[in-house]
């Protein structure tokens, strides 16, 4: 374990030493973040950062961990992450269309499900001891999974360091529940997991705000996809409970994207246009600066984090209640901020109409606004008033 360790803090370094040379790399293939309308930068930032991460990994996974890993498997997923890479960083040179940019993601997903032998399998029935058998929906349902968390991690992307902190803090709640949680437990998985963190640990400092360098597409896409496949890894053979894990981790991306799309089917707008209305839009709003807002969402990440180690160790019918309770208080704050829009906000007009019901109005009181002409009430009490100060003098 001591030795892991090392080698995990020797990853932070070359992390930390690789990226300025990609940053200079950025520049020279002019993947540069200009400024427009829906960017936050406001000069021109190199992008591919993601490139050094996936250097710095691959080293990890072929030097310095390289007995650690199933050579077949790693060598198959060196190929898929490949593939991605390619497409963030053509995508971060020439910005692809969303078509374009899902056939290289739906790609690399299939190089995993044929090549790698990476797939979702089968689920135990909730509060039964039934296992269901996915079948011919484990392609369809594998393919789906990858695809929407890489897009998940990838529109988060939208202020420095916010991808990679969330990563970062996933990954890791990722390696404690491989190592602490799997049944028959493979250690590459949680060393998979904690390397990928170890080298965003070491790239963050150059993405935090002000940042010196982005993550890209080539970032975003790259963990995203990367997180995709680790958490399939510990998806065969387990509880219900256990794989609603990996969708609770990531709860911050999850969210953003699912309110994204519901918002632009409200407003009759295509799932694929951009806007300024994701969560970290919204905090800034109102009035958090750049930094604040990223770590209010890194607190709120760290917050689901909590609640899936909990699913893990709590009983079931302490974790049903509480994961409603978990869901109104999301939906709530969703509406709070105007995630939706400032119109689709039916729990808050729902508490709303629940305490104007619980409001008790004396039909015999009259309510006197300052401004207004007063009423007959208040004249007669008023009047009374003078004749007795008027007897008593």
């Amino acid at each position: 374990m001591f030795k892991i360790i090392v080698e995990l803090v020797f990853l932070v370094i070359i992390q930390g030493a690789i990226t300025p040379f990609i940053r200079r790399l950025a520049f020279v293939l002019g993947a540069v973040d200009n400024p427009n309308a829906r960017r936050v930068n406001t000069k021109p930032m190199p992008t591919i950062g993601g490139l050094g991460i996936f250097v710095t990994f691959n080293m990890g996974c072929f030097i310095l961990f390289r007995e650690q890993f199933p050579t077949h498997e790693t060598f198959a997923v060196l190929l898929a992450s490949s593939i991605i890479i390619l497409t963030g960083i053509i995508d971060d040179i020439l910005e692809l269309k969303p078509r374009q940019k899902m056939l290289g993601i739906f790609v690399a997903a299939m190089v995993i499900y044929f090549l790698a032998g990476i797939r979702m399998n089968q689920i135990n029935i909730p509060l039964t001891h039934d296992v269901l058998q996915l079948g011919f929906w484990s392609f369809p349902i594998t393919i789906f999974w990858i695809l929407a968390l890489t897009n998940a991690v990838d529109l988060i992307d939208g202020l420095d360091g916010l991808a990679a902190g969330v990563s970062m803090i996933s990954l890791a709640t990722m390696g404690v529940v491989a190592y602490f949680f799997i049944p028959n437990r493979q250690i590459y998985v949680p060393i998979a997991c904690l390397m990928l963190a170890a080298c965003l640990c070491g790239f963050l400092p150059y993405n935090f705000h002000p940042a010196r360098i982005f993550l890209g597409d080539t970032g975003a896409l790259y963990l995203g996809f990367m997180i995709a496949v680790l958490s399939l890894k510990g998806l065969k053979n387990i509880t219900f409970v256990s794989t609603i894990v990996p969708i609770i981790i990531l709860g911050v991306p999850i969210t953003d994207t699912l309110y994204a799309i519901i918002r632009r089917k409200l407003s009759g707008k295509p799932v694929t246009q951009a806007d300024k209305h994701h969560l970290h839009h919204q905090l800034m709003r109102m009035g958090l600066s750049h930094r604040q807002t990223v770590l209010v969402i890194y607190a709120i990440s760290l917050i689901f984090s909590f609640f899936s180690l909990l699913l893990l160790i709590w009983p079931e019918w302490v974790i049903w209640p509480l994961g409603l309770f978990m869901l109104l208080g999301l939906e709530i704050f969703v509406e709070s901020i105007g995630l939706l829009g400032e119109r689709y906000q039916p729990m808050l007009h729902l508490i709303q109409h629940l305490i104007n019901q619980r409001t008790v109005t004396d039909p015999n009181v009259e309510v006197w606004h300052l401004g207004d002409q007063k009423p007959e009430q208040l004249k007669s009490m008023q009047e009374r008033a003078r004749d007795h100060n008027h007897l008593t003098k």
